[in-house]
């Protein structure tokens, strides 16, 4: 049985739906799943759409079937196959409680994915992720060196086709142009809920403020840092009497959980940006 994804963005108009649905029941395809939303204040529409075939119905098959609706509506159109798992690439420093949960969770195949390697900027992890017969890479960054290790990154992206680069903790700031390269392509999780509580020490300067509740945000990366569309937020409550200590400890769970969801949601192919914000199904 072949299973798809198609994504829709268009201007809102009569009939989409209809034809939409139309033109998988003429391909011969059963809809399992559907939704969409339409912006009031831009009047775009959003879909997304699943659906299955019982025969072997080739992708391109698909797009050109797709062609007339697409050109009637002047839609942006997306199909995927959900055969095909998605290449990631997970990027990390010297905090490994991300890369630990995502390691687990691809080990009992919790996600979607196909984990193709692991970029660091130190060794501290290497063993660790070898051990799950995953790929290492070694790119040490330094100020003198991080045009020539992002030159290395895009080579070794191109080269293993990677779909995704989660960035679980990863330290150091991607340049302007590399953002631009990677557009929908990278996710960042943060310690905190964006804008605030941004730099060193988060969950310092959260206890410094005597915060109620702390969480964290995982984010599409842009060039503007930490400023990209947000897909997934969560939070604890703390109280006074929880230490700057606990309080990392629980944001990091949170980071883990938060980071991990926003990951399955963007290999399931739920999301659709709408500018700055994110759409998902």
């Amino acid at each position: 049985m072949k299973k798809f994804v198609l994504k829709v963005t268009c201007q809102d108009q009569r009939g989409i739906v209809g034809a939409v649905g139309q033109g998988v029941a003429s391909l011969g395809g059963c809809i399992t799943e559907s939704g969409q939303f339409v912006d009031p204040t831009t009047g775009r529409l959003f879909m997304r759409v699943c659906f299955q075939f019982d025969s072997d119905v080739p992708h391109q098959a698909i797009d050109r079937h797709f062609e007339p609706v697409v050109q009637r509506y002047r839609m942006r159109m997306e199909t995927f196959d959900l055969t095909q798992r998605p290449k990631v690439l997970i990027m990390v420093s010297q905090l490994g409680h991300c890369l630990n949960d995502l390691l687990y969770r691809n080990s009992i195949d919790q996600l979607p994915l196909q984990l193709v390697g692991v970029v660091s900027n130190h060794t501290v992890y290497r063993s660790r992720v070898e051990h799950e017969g995953i790929p290492f890479h070694h790119l040490p960054v330094t100020p003198d060196n991080k045009a020539e290790q992002e030159r290395a990154l895009l080579g070794l992206l191109e080269s293993l086709e990677v779909d995704l680069v989660v960035l679980a903790r990863y330290m150091q700031i991607l340049s302007d142009d590399l953002c631009r390269r990677l557009p929908g392509k990278v996710i960042n999780i943060h310690h905190s809920f964006l804008p605030s509580f941004k730099g060193a020490k988060p969950y310092h300067q959260a206890y410094e403020r005597g915060v109620k509740l702390i969480g964290a945000t995982a984010h599409y990366v842009t060039a503007d840092l930490d400023e990209g569309p947000i897909i997934e937020q969560d939070i604890r409550r703390v109280d006074h009497a929880t230490s700057p200590e606990e309080m990392v400890a629980i944001g990091r769970d949170t980071e883990c959980q938060v980071l991990a969801k926003a990951v399955k949601t963007h290999v399931e192919h739920r999301i659709l940006l709408n500018e700055n914000r994110t759409i998902i199904f």
